[in-house]
């Protein structure tokens, strides 16, 4: 029996076999496991229903079962506080969503907003199963559900790391925050073949929904990284910013960086002259404790600056105007951007500090025709 208790937990840690996983490091990705790795303390993780499959027994399925169906759960630590995670095994049916997988997902998302703990996503999955069909779509009203009901009162942070198609790009864009790894992840409801077919337009999977579109021109994510090694690090530093809910404050850290350090540089960064533009960033990370400033969306809506630091080691966002774009000038973008940011420190206890330098909102047509009067109340 303990024989095929650890024969069936190294086919687990396998995932969907050598020859898929070598595909996937091909490919320039790392596993589901190696990713949760890189995320958490070492040897922190504990994985929860670990040989769980799937049930469905149409289509042949019955003789296609991997332990775990596709996805690791579990819980473990970033620097000693408790995070819970989920990371879809693309080796395994594509990462396709099942009944069961869904249900994974759903018991770590449940257990995070009773403990009152972060859930953390790492998505890289083709899509619901169709071989279970509306059971599998079941499966994401359930997880959709979980999203909402955990929302304002646990952080949920999601990391697009593959592709993210149909009804799995929803439950990313119900998070607090997304990220994105270049040339790797993308995220669209319907694909470059079916936007061909029933609109002829030809665009890339990248065009039409890449880390360079999402990050700077649709403002559905948040930052754009490298590689899935720098994806795993942004986020632990993301997380050491945030309280593990609403309850509580951000952790508070050491700090040698002098409350009363001299920065004689900011007498003459604001210039005399105020139509000459200046760099907002430059100021906020020589206010910031050891210039340490960790800018949410930098690409999208860049007359507009917001993201975390820390002053005498305590979180604060920053929101800040920024004249070297747009003169710091507020339109559609750059309201939905900062409001959004504004109602998650908001939720989290955390205070903001607000670098104001602006002429008002953007004039014009377009402006008032896209809804400017309401996105830009948003922010008031």
């Amino acid at each position: 029996m303990l024989d095929r208790l650890e024969a069936t937990r190294v086919a687990a840690r396998l995932g969907g076999g050598q020859e898929r996983i070598a595909a996937q490091h091909g490919k320039g990705k790392l596993t589901a496991r190696e990713r949760i790795d890189l995320l958490l303390d070492e040897g922190s993780f504990c994985e929860l229903d670990t040989f769980k499959q799937h049930r469905c027994q149409d289509f042949g399925m019955a003789e296609k079962q991997f332990p775990g169906d596709g996805v690791v759960t579990g819980y473990g630590t970033i620097n000693g506080r408790l995070t819970f995670v989920f990371s879809q095994d693309f080796t395994v049916f594509g990462g396709a969503l099942s009944e069961t997988h869904a249900e994974k997902i759903c018991k770590v998302m449940d257990r995070a907003v009773e403990v009152g703990a972060p859930v953390i996503g790492l998505n890289d999955s083709g899509g619901a199963r169709i071989q279970e069909g509306v059971a599998s779509l079941g499966g994401y009203a359930e997880i959709f559900y979980r999203n909402v009901q955990a929302s304002g009162v646990v952080p949920q942070l999601s990391v697009v790391m593959g592709p993210c198609a149909g009804g799995a790009v929803y439950s990313p864009a119900m998070t607090d925050f997304i990220f994105m790894v270049k040339d790797s992840s993308y995220m669209f409801v319907t694909g470059p073949n079916v936007v061909k077919t029933v609109t002829h337009e030809d665009v890339t999977s990248e065009d039409l929904g890449g880390a360079g579109t999402h990050t700077a021109k649709s403002g559905v994510a948040d930052l754009a990284l490298e590689n899935d090694i720098e994806a795993m690090y942004q986020t632990r530093r993301m997380f050491d910013f945030l309280p593990l809910n609403n309850l509580e404050t951000p952790p508070t850290y050491p700090c040698d960086d002098p409350f009363d350090r001299a920065e004689p540089s900011l007498d003459t960064l604001v210039p005399e002259n105020a139509t000459q533009p200046y760099d907002i960033k430059e100021l906020i990370y020589k206010v910031a404790d050891h210039r340490d400033f960790f800018e949410v969306q930098p690409d999208y809506a860049k007359n507009i600056v917001i993201g975390f630091a820390r002053l005498e080691g305590r979180t604060v966002g920053i929101v800040a105007n920024n004249p070297k774009v747009l003169a710091g000038v507020l339109d559609i973008d750059s309201s939905r951007k900062a409001a959004r940011f504004v109602r998650f420190c908001d939720c989290f206890n955390i205070p903001l500090v607000t670098l104001v330098d602006v002429p008002g909102f953007l004039p014009g047509t377009a402006q008032e025709r896209g809804g400017i009067i309401k996105h830009g109340a948003k922010l008031l």
